[in-house]
């Protein structure tokens, strides 16, 4: 059986904080602001990975009073693909898109997929990150903001009589 989930999340920009995302500090660009490091491309593979497992979502697993503040977003990922795990499936791929104004990052995407597979126990190649802007568009386009959005493709793990 395979299951499909999708991710969203958004966080303000805050220029007092690094700018993390895939588990990625990008240079010359103010951070986000969060309780964790606010990494909005991870929380929303956090969240497709979640809704595709039947889980919930984020809030319900990682709140403020259980997680520490600026907790790394690659650790969120860890504990729930071993939630996912546990709970009988695989993850199988990720494809995931930052949709942000001024900021470049080609040079880290194949960090950032790198990254993600590492913390996900999967290939560096079944994890795909884009980057899109939204034309100067919404608060997206004036600035404000980043948008993390992720699909996420799980499939039932083999049993240890299967194996």
């Amino acid at each position: 059986m395979m299951k499909v989930g999708l991710g969203y999340d958004v966080h303000a920009f805050d220029p007092s904080r690094p700018l993390v995302l895939g588990g990625v500090t990008v240079e010359g660009s103010s951070g986000l602001a969060g309780w964790s490091d606010a990494d909005v491309l991870s929380h929303a593979i956090v969240d497709a990975m979640l809704g595709a497992a039947g889980l919930g979502d984020l809030g319900a697993h990682f709140s403020t009073e259980e997680v520490p503040e600026g907790i790394s977003s690659l650790d969120l990922i860890a504990q729930t693909a071993a939630m996912v795990s546990g709970a009988g499936y695989q993850v199988e791929n990720v494809d995931a898109v930052v949709v942000v104004q001024d900021v470049m990052l080609s040079p880290y995407r194949e960090e950032m997929q790198n990254r993600l597979a590492m913390a996900l126990n999967i290939e560096a190649s079944a994890v795909n990150v884009k980057a899109t802007t939204t034309d100067r568009l919404g608060f997206v386009g004036a600035g404000d903001g980043a948008v993390g959005m992720a699909v996420v493709l799980l499939s039932r793990a083999p049993s240890s009589e299967e194996k």
